[in-house]
């Protein structure tokens, strides 16, 4: 540190005496605020060496520079990498949920509706085991599937205010799903509301992952309200014709 830091006082013009011992964060403040300092004294800059940051060898600053500008570029280019991969999901995620969409424009009753919703979850996204409960006015719309609801279950419904993840069934909806209740490990609940809650989409899979408490929910919350507002829609429908 003695050539440094006689370097450094003459150039901050007396502001450090050369007999002084200057800490790291008074030298790195001075070069921050005086980067002519690195043209000045340009020669002793490349006689500089510091330790790799893989290895016990030194290497000139300058190569340490290209160093760090390396890994910098490597770790923009995973962030990129990860970023596109995230677009290209979310787009996939939006073409299915835009042909659900139209199927459930083309659905004329309420029981087609109910029939779109659970087919294209299984077959277009892939979600192995969906339960609809409805009420408020629906009658039970898949036969051999739909049971009332409890009326824990429609408040535990009315109390969500954006869909809900879990790794386990909430109250008594486990028994929604049949004899693989046992082996289910995650669930989705997506309130379906239009003025109020009419009812509940329940989502469930043998895999711990499918669904979990942390993840995002914008296109379960946007997948509610299109269902909801198809089911309002026929529902309206068929109590005029």
């Amino acid at each position: 540190m003695d050539e440094p830091s006689a370097a450094l006082g003459e150039h901050a013009a007396g502001r450090y005496s050369q007999g002084r011992s200057m800490k790291a964060e008074e030298v790195a403040q001075f070069l921050n605020q005086h980067p002519e300092f690195f043209e000045d004294y340009a020669e002793m800059l490349a006689e500089v060496v510091i330790p790799h940051p893989h290895g016990g060898r030194a290497i000139p600053i300058a190569e340490r520079q290209i160093l760090s500008l390396r890994e910098k570029s490597r770790r923009l280019e995973s962030k990129l990498g990860e970023l596109i991969r995230f677009g290209e999901q979310n787009d996939a995620i939006t073409d299915k949920l835009h042909r659900m969409t139209l199927a459930l424009v083309g659905a004329h009753t309420v029981k087609a509706v109910l029939h779109v919703l659970a087919f294209n979850l299984r077959e277009d996204f892939a979600v192995p085991h969906v339960a609809i409960r409805l009420w408020g006015g629906f009658e039970p719309g898949v036969p051999g599937e739909q049971s009332a609801p409890s009326a824990e279950s429609r408040t535990f419904a009315e109390s969500l205010n954006a869909p809900y993840c879990s790794t386990h069934a909430m109250l008594d909806t486990g028994a929604w799903f049949g004899e693989v209740a046992p082996h289910l490990r995650s669930f989705a609940y997506v309130p379906l509301r239009g003025e109020q809650v009419i009812g509940l989409l329940a989502l469930a899979s043998e895999d711990p992952q499918r669904f979990y408490p942390e993840m995002g929910t914008l296109y379960l919350r946007r997948l509610g309200e299109i269902a909801a507002a198809a089911l309002l829609r026929n529902r309206s429908a068929e109590r005029e014709a």
